[in-house]
């Protein structure tokens, strides 16, 4: 799937770990208690976070930026990688410090790794209170409870129905133009390498009236960009027959059926000036439906993350992708085709999969000229317990080949990303302002439909707003432009 938005968005495996890391703000509506949650990975791990500190706001919680003022500490982990788990880890043993002056702080473990570990991280890390999995956060409560009367509080089970569609998100790190909107939860794709299936479940998809709801109160707030998220978008699905759920506003009619394409309409159906973005993609998936549809309608922005992993099919083959190299080609074909060379195309690639030959590492190099992603997000292969290549392959490319490969990879998409960002100088497009830049306050940031960082001077204008700009200078990662009248 995306990283946390910034102006460098070509990232090795330990940056992206290193920046994919969010805490919670200062907020002081007179609870008695404070809560302080750390997230990390993926935008799914974000937009929890952000329904952990809704259900705890109903329980007497504010949140606070200063986890030695918490009453409560929330880490909410990523298992995707090793790194992650290990970045976790050391975090905790320095709140161990802490712990020791302030026994009767609360610290919690939420999310992939609590579901991966289970009551095996209670053992495992004493600090720790409560370990609760992705489909168990509206059980917090009683469970910071049970810990503050000195026990355990553990749960992992995971539902083949929560979707959390009836809780309203507490927008934590919001730029108040930008948020996330989750359409579905768990993951079918049984991807060998991967630790999603047995970590957020089976695959459901939310009612699709509660999320057009969600984004059109986004919208009246001043909102002008969502972004849909699922670990496969493309096979959202929903019927109140199949789901179980009475549709809101509507008559009864169980036949309705709503796929994405359909979900992205109704969204984009909200207001013109809502623009609609989504990730992630799957290549076996991503149907000719949903490019018309994303043609149909302007503010669905023209960018896709379509992760390939390899452009080798053999590899593919192993890490159960469900594809191989032409049907991603031919899948990209079809981007192009419908949506024109200047729809954004990201990746996610891994280096050094079990068994990989030099020759095989070649055919991702030479499908990454083919595709010309404008990004991607690259690391070496991580192997991670209880997944099905780790039972069924040995991790046998050693270290120093993996990170020579990744490296080809980081290099051969810089010059891609320059290539690409070359060919938008002397355009005019329309960018959405995000914030300040991260280098001078007195520039502003914004994203094209690309999803390019896009810098201007200041002038008079602000977050929030649309501008038009002509792009008159790039670098690998970032465009910059000057204001149209």
């Amino acid at each position: 799937m995306e990283n946390i938005i910034k102006d460098i968005d070509i990232i090795s495996a330990q940056e992206a770990q290193a920046c994919d890391y969010k805490t919670t703000e200062d907020e002081n509506t007179g609870k008695s208690k404070k809560l302080y949650i750390e997230s990390y990975g993926c935008q799914m791990n974000f937009s929890d976070s952000e329904i952990v500190a809704s259900i705890m706001k109903d329980n007497g919680f504010d949140t606070t930026s200063d986890f030695e003022q918490a009453d409560v500490i929330f880490l909410n982990t990523c298992s995707i990688r090793e790194k992650a788990e290990t970045t976790v880890r050391k975090r905790l043993s320095q709140f161990n410090a802490i712990k020791k002056h302030k026994p009767e702080m609360t610290i919690g473990v939420l999310g992939c790794m609590a579901e991966r570990l289970k009551e095996k991280l209670l053992e495992e890390e004493q600090i720790v209170d409560v370990v609760v999995g992705p489909d168990a956060y509206r059980d917090l409560p009683n469970l910071v409870a049970t810990a503050e009367e000195g026990n355990k509080g553990v749960n992992t089970f995971l539902s083949r129905e929560e979707t959390y569609a009836d809780i309203s998100p507490v927008r934590l790190n919001s730029n108040g133009v930008s948020a996330f909107i989750s359409i579905m939860r768990g993951c079918d794709n049984m991807c060998s390498f991967c630790v999603v299936p047995f970590t957020r479940g089976r695959e459901r998809s939310r009612d699709p009236h509660s999320i057009v709801k969600e984004a059109q109160e986004l919208f009246d707030k001043g909102f002008k960009e969502v972004t849909l998220l699922g670990q496969n978008v493309d096979s959202y699905k929903w019927s109140p027959e199949e789901n179980n759920k009475a549709r809101l506003n509507k008559k009864d009619d169980a036949s309705e059926i709503v796929n994405f394409a359909n979900l992205l309409e109704m969204v984009a159906l909200i207001d013109p000036k809502l623009r609609v973005r989504f990730s992630t993609s799957h290549p076996k998936d991503i149907t000719d439906e949903v490019l018309y549809t994303m043609k149909k309608y302007d503010n669905i922005c023209k960018y896709i993350h379509l992760p390939v992993q390899s452009g080798n099919s053999r590899v593919l083959e192993l890490m159960n992708r469900t594809y191989d190299r032409e049907w991603y080609i031919e899948r990209v074909s079809k981007i192009r085709e419908i949506l024109g060379e200047e729809c954004g195309i990201s990746s996610d690639m891994i280096a050094g999969f079990c068994t990989e030959t030099e020759e095989e590492h070649q055919d991702t190099l030479s499908i990454m000229d083919i595709v010309r992603y404008d990004f991607s997000y690259m690391f070496y292969y991580s192997e991670r317990p209880g997944t099905l290549a780790a039972k069924k392959f040995k991790d046998d490319i050693p270290l120093d080949i993996k990170k020579r490969r990744l490296n080809e990879i980081i290099d051969k998409q810089n010059k891609l990303s320059d290539e690409r960002n070359k060919m938008d100088i002397g355009k005019i497009q329309e960018i959405l302002i995000e914030g300040e830049s991260k280098r001078s306050t007195e520039q502003l940031k914004g994203r094209n439909t690309a999803n390019k960082v896009v810098i201007i001077d200041k002038g008079n204008f602000q977050k929030g707003d649309y501008v038009t700009v002509r792009i008159t200078d790039c670098t690998p990662a970032t465009l910059f432009g000057e204001v149209v009248s």
